[in-house]
């Protein structure tokens, strides 16, 4: 076995601490000010941080919200979404996506995603409807999952969709900031949604999260809908909403962060850069489509030998981590819906082979050598304990 490479200090798998140390005068101002004037619900910062946010991705329309689950609710309430109706989504995903579905009375039928981007798969996309179909289920979307970063593939994602007559959802919790050819996060599909969730590359410090449309209609729906369902005033309700509010503080903070996001995606895409340089070529790292930006909230690598490997990395204090370890047509809570021609190879393959290495803009080109080290010669030897 390799002796382990010698100890520095500790490297964090998100270090948020970096971050505020950069802007902790602001943030802390940013939170006096609230406390000054103490609108905590729907404070003035809300609307300020909603027209910021439109303003950076381009979006006509932002609606802020509680958290990234309560945004795709609300999406699929403005979309209509009745009981019994079908919605594509992908297996290889946090739970939030289907719970969404589930939890409105819909049907979530798992698709395939593609090996080298982990991204839904066009063609189990279409598996997926032919299968929804032949199990008499009345289909009514897609939701599609921008993973680890990346837009999906939505050249070939969107003909599919619209052949079929079906609204498009797109699920970018982890990839607010990335750009697909050209069209912003926030602006693919009849809806865009997103979680300010602490570890997302834009977080706040609770939950918190945002929808985003075009669509004046829409929009107007979805006000109503956020908070509880209200008409002319929250006495006058209108239909059946929720309680979906963003804190006035919670929105105070992510204007701070929102300034220098810019600037932070662009060392995330540095730091990927480094890693796809430094890290031994035996990995498999995430392949990024062309004409295509990632926010990199993970970079996930594929391994035969990853438990091995997490082992070493893991002895040389370096943190890794496991997304997704069990997919969710395999989770007891939705393993009884349907699943795209019956099997999803790709995602099964993955849950044996992926894992994610530390990925923040504050890693420095010494954080990411040691990584690099950690490997070393453990690659090979890992490999042939795996055979």
């Amino acid at each position: 076995m390799t002796d382990p490479i010698p100890m520095r200090r500790p490297i964090e798998f998100i270090d948020l601490g970096r971050q505020q140390r950069r802007i902790r005068d602001r943030l802390d101002a940013a939170v006096a000010r609230v406390l000054d004037h103490g609108a905590y619900i729907m404070g003035p910062e809300v609307g300020e941080l909603e027209r910021r946010l439109s303003a950076f991705c381009g979006a006509k329309h932002t609606l802020s919200c509680a958290n990234g689950t309560d945004a795709l609710v609300l999406a699929l309430m403005a979309k209509g979404l009745k009981p019994g109706e079908a919605v594509i989504v992908p297996s290889f995903t946090f739970c939030a996506t289907a719970e969404a579905v589930a939890m409105l009375g819909g049907v979530p039928v798992f698709a395939d995603v593609l090996e080298d981007t982990y991204n839904l798969d066009a063609e189990s996309l279409k598996a997926a409807i032919l299968t929804a179909r032949e199990q008499g289920l009345a289909l009514a979307g897609v939701i599609t999952v921008d993973i680890f970063g990346q837009p999906c593939d939505y050249d070939a994602i969107e003909p599919v969709v619209r052949e079929n007559g079906l609204w498009l959802v797109c699920d970018a919790a982890q990839a607010f900031g990335a750009v697909y050819r050209g069209r912003p996060v926030g602006t693919l599909g009849d809806l865009t949604t997103t979680s300010f969730f602490p570890a997302k590359p834009l977080g706040c410090y609770g939950d918190g999260g945002a929808v985003f449309t075009d669509d004046d209609e829409t929009m107007a729906v979805l006000k109503s809908l956020r908070v509880h369902g209200q008409g002319s005033d929250k006495y006058d309700n209108v239909r059946i909403g929720m309680n979906g509010r963003l804190d006035t503080v919670q929105a105070a903070i992510l204007i701070e962060k929102l300034a220098i996001f810019a600037e932070e995606l662009e060392a995330r895409a540095q730091v990927a850069d480094r890693y796809d340089a430094l890290l031994p070529p035996d990995l498999a790292r995430p392949a990024l489509l062309p004409g295509c930006t990632s926010a990199w909230a993970q970079y996930t690598l594929r391994s035969g030998s990853r438990d091995a490997l997490m082992k070493r990395l893991k002895e040389n204090g370096v943190p890794s981590a496991i997304y997704y370890a069990k997919p969710l047509h395999r989770q007891k809570a939705y393993q009884h819906y349907p699943v795209a021609g019956g099997a999803l190879p790709v995602t099964d393959r993955l849950m044996e082979t992926v894992f994610s290495l530390p990925m923040h803009p504050y890693l420095t080109d010494e954080d990411q050598r040691h990584v690099a080290g950690a490997f070393g010669a453990g690659v090979v030897a890992a490999q042939a304990a795996a055979e």
